[in-house]
């Protein structure tokens, strides 16, 4: 369950590394990157074209070459998180065998995720309350999440490995939980370190899907098919 980048000479954690966008769309990028760097520090609400553009050194009105407004750039952010979490989750909700391990895996990576892009979900969080396209963007994010883990749990219930419960409630607590707290811990500077916060929601998701029995286990005696 590391954190570290072993590249560097001090194992430091990686803050904030670069979005992974092709060579063709390096001003798209800038801005991104740029908006993220803002977001660190600063609401939403406080975000400008000028404020976005100044670091990149490109002039203002390249910004809309690539987006509409400023709230197109706060859509893609959140789309960007939204499949790197889907990608790193992929072994809990696709994976066959045991769903300790496989949760193990995917919930390390998703904090990962979340611990480098912590101001999004704080900065799309605090704008939804009184923004309705940011509202619906994010609604839309939950209801993703909701969708995927109601099914997972409904899947593990069909083997007999998760409790009869009520899988969309279940599902909707859960994902609050892990969100919330992710923003509570990482939404701003100084972080807070991942790893209290991945236990913390282990013990969690795993004693009220799996039982207590498995708390602080790598693995299970667990087959899923």
């Amino acid at each position: 369950m590391s954190f570290l980048v072993k590249n560097s000479p001090c194992f430091q954690v990686l803050p904030q590394p670069s979005l992974r966008i092709g060579k063709s769309e390096r001003t798209r990028a800038a801005i991104l990157n740029s908006a993220l760097d803002f977001l660190w520090a600063h609401p939403f609400r406080d975000m400008t074209v000028q404020s976005l553009m100044t670091p990149t050194g490109v002039s203002r009105s390249a910004f809309y070459r690539y987006f509409k407004d400023l709230h197109e750039v706060m859509e893609a952010l959140l789309s960007m998180l939204n499949e790197e979490a889907l990608a790193v989750t992929g072994p809990w909700f696709e994976g066959t065998g045991d769903p300790i391990a496989l949760f193990n895996e995917s919930l390390a990576a998703v904090v990962e995720v979340c611990y480098r892009r912590g101001p999004i979900l704080r900065a799309i969080d605090d704008a939804a309350a009184t923004d309705n396209r940011l509202e619906k963007v994010w609604a839309q994010f939950f209801r993703q999440f909701d969708d995927a883990v109601t099914l997972r749990i409904e899947a593990e219930q069909s083997q007999g490995l998760v409790p009869n419960l009520d899988a969309r409630t279940m599902a909707i607590a859960l994902n609050r939980l892990n969100v919330y707290s992710y923003i509570e811990a990482f939404g701003q500077r100084p972080r807070s370190k991942p790893e209290p916060v991945c236990e913390a929601l282990n013990r969690i998701w795993i004693s009220t899907l799996y039982g207590s029995e498995w708390l602080g286990k790598e693995s299970s005696n667990l087959v899923r098919t």
